[in-house]
């Protein structure tokens, strides 16, 4: 309790400031209203049209392709995070060093775990990140099976189902990599923690602007909101 007064009571309401804002976008990007529903919501619907197109095609030489793209970048970014993982770990572990160039930067003489507690608050988003891309890697793995199951007659009663079923195991890969993506974003935003509580309340606010116009108000959601089916056609 002695060390947690080393934070004012601006760096805890910073903190807890990120940190809700990464759970209530989070759960605002998955939950939108009907209304005005988010990028990753309309390409969840995309995501099950794919997979029932997927019954009539043949061969499935594209669909298989596809998806092994999405599981190369899920394995790009979980590799990456790994790396950025062992970064952190590394400054924490010279947190002399790092104390002595954050002290001349910031012009304040804070003490080691200071800025030790800092870095653990980035590293607490990269691991989660970690996890979610190799969950989503997993999911898609999983994925690529129930395609693999689907019969290749479309009048087979077992085709529909199954599809549905790698539709929904590809939705839930995708929800998984999105939520690996915006603990980036927060990583990244918790970094201006360094440079002191208001930086971070600043960069809290940035990241959730990025993020909310990416999900609501970006040109590639628009393209997604146009209505292509014959009737509008």
């Amino acid at each position: 309790m002695d060390r947690l007064s080393l934070f004012s009571t601006l760096d805890l309401a910073a903190l807890g400031l990120i940190l809700a804002t990464w759970l209530l976008i989070g759960w605002h990007i998955e939950n939108p209203p009907r209304r005005r529903p988010s990028t990753s919501t309309l390409m969840g619907a995309y995501r099950r049209e794919w997979m029932r197109e997927m019954v009539t095609r043949q061969p499935r030489i594209f669909d298989a392709q596809t998806l092994s793209t999405l599981r190369e970048s899920t394995s790009f970014f979980a590799s990456a995070t790994m790396i950025a993982i062992g970064g952190v770990l590394a400054s924490i572990a010279n947190a002399d060093r790092l104390m002595g160039l954050a002290n001349q930067i910031t012009l304040e003489s804070d003490p080691t775990f200071v800025w030790e507690i800092k870095m653990i608050a980035i590293l607490f988003f990269l691991i989660n990140a970690f996890l979610k891309f190799v969950w989503s890697n997993r999911l898609f793995g999983y994925c690529a099976v129930l395609m693999g199951a689907v019969p290749n007659d479309p009048k087979d009663p077992r085709a529909l189902p199954r599809a549905d079923k790698a539709a929904t195991i590809n939705i839930t890969a995708a929800r998984s990599f999105n939520r690996g993506l915006r603990s980036i974003y927060f990583a990244l935003g918790v970094t201006a923690w360094l440079l002191g509580p208001v930086a971070l309340m600043i960069a809290t606010g940035i990241t959730l602007f990025v993020l909310w116009r990416r999900e609501f108000a970006s040109k590639s959601r628009a393209a997604l909101m146009v209505d292509d089916s014959p009737t509008a056609m």
